[in-house]
């Protein structure tokens, strides 16, 4: 495909590669307008202005090449950051009293596994070791493998490609972008083909988890906290590279869980959830314990407690109803 991008033309290019844009702006060239789209790739380069490159300090002969070359590293590039995680091993450490954990839990792309005990146990201690691929080199000393060898030190420093993508309570932008800008960015940076078809996706399923509707010109700083953690469940579906997916206490966020969990898990993605909800904490097939610091207890969820959790459904389903009863002005 990349030998033959001269003869392409610019349309199906710049669908088919997202940051080619990156190019343009390097380089100080005019991005392709709409009506150059029927042209092929050297016939756009050969169509500009000579001598305005050239007080660029751009050649004109020059710019196919370059292009093609481009192209064919962030090709490269992308191919080296695609994870292969066929495993994630956490080794017990041990708690806040120095008492050792003897514990060992395996997980593999789909599946989940809830984090649960009180406030302060230490549920996001453990997220966080999680996420810093701990070698014995934090508080807890516990140890995170990945296809059951210790990860290359470059997978915990690198700061473009993350292992690990993390959901936290608090979710807030800063950024002065729009709902649509938002994930056109991310999607770019990810170098992601066909970026508006994700765009669709994502509010599609970004909607379907939040109690009101998002639209794609409205500002990330506007959106409220139940459909700040929509967008970023759903976009950390479709358009996060990280294959780990750590969400700490998603029943706050006002959102259907049950289709964020399944969203995710549909994806691939090992999920761990630090949760007080008895339905989430239940829903996974594993549940990890923690007590003063350390997990005390690995638990898989029996076939007596799936039977209550389909009891928990009912009442969390009533509870919702009621909820959306309220807050849209209904009475009872």
């Amino acid at each position: 495909m990349i030998n033959s991008i001269p003869g392409e033309k610019i349309a199906i290019i710049l669908k088919t590669y997202a940051y080619c844009h990156d190019f343009f702006d390097a380089m100080v060239v005019d991005y392709p307008p709409k009506d150059k789209y029927h042209l092929t790739v050297k016939e756009y380069f050969e169509s500009l202005d000579s001598y305005e490159l050239q007080t660029k300090g751009v050649e004109q002969e020059d710019l196919v090449g370059q292009f093609v070359s481009f192209l064919e590293n962030m090709e490269e590039r992308q191919k080296s950051v695609q994870w292969n995680i066929e495993s994630l091993t956490i080794i017990g450490g041990q708690n806040k009293h120095g008492e050792q954990e003897n514990v060992s839990i395996c997980l593999k792309p789909g599946d989940v596994v809830s984090i649960v005990g009180p406030t302060g146990s230490g549920k996001s201690r453990l997220l966080g070791d999680i996420e810093w691929l701990a070698q014995g080199d934090t508080p807890t000393k516990r140890r995170i493998l990945i296809n059951e060898t210790i990860p290359p030190q470059s997978w915990r420093f690198s700061i473009e490609h993350k292992l690990v993508a993390q959901l936290s309570q608090n979710m807030n932008f800063v950024m002065d972008l729009t709902v649509e800008e938002f994930i056109k960015m991310h999607g770019e940076s990810r170098m992601i083909c066909d970026i508006e078809e994700k765009i669709r996706l994502i509010l599609e399923k970004a909607n379907e988890l939040a109690g009101e509707e998002i639209s794609l010109d409205t500002p990330v700083t506007a959106l409220s906290g139940g459909q700040s953690r929509a967008l970023m469940i759903a976009d950390t579906a479709f358009l996060s590279s990280s294959p780990i997916v750590l969400i700490d206490e998603i029943e706050n966020a006002g959102i259907d869980r049950k289709i964020a969990i399944s969203l995710l898990v549909t994806n691939e993605k090992i999920v761990l959830i630090a949760t007080h909800d008895p339905v989430l904490a239940l829903s996974a097939e594993r549940r990890i314990v923690i007590k003063n610091g350390g997990i005390e207890k690995i638990i898989e969820t029996s076939r007596n407690e799936k039977e209550h959790l389909h009891e928990l459904e009912a009442l969390n389903q009533k509870l919702m109803n009621y909820r959306e009863l309220l807050r849209t002005g209904g009475s009872f």
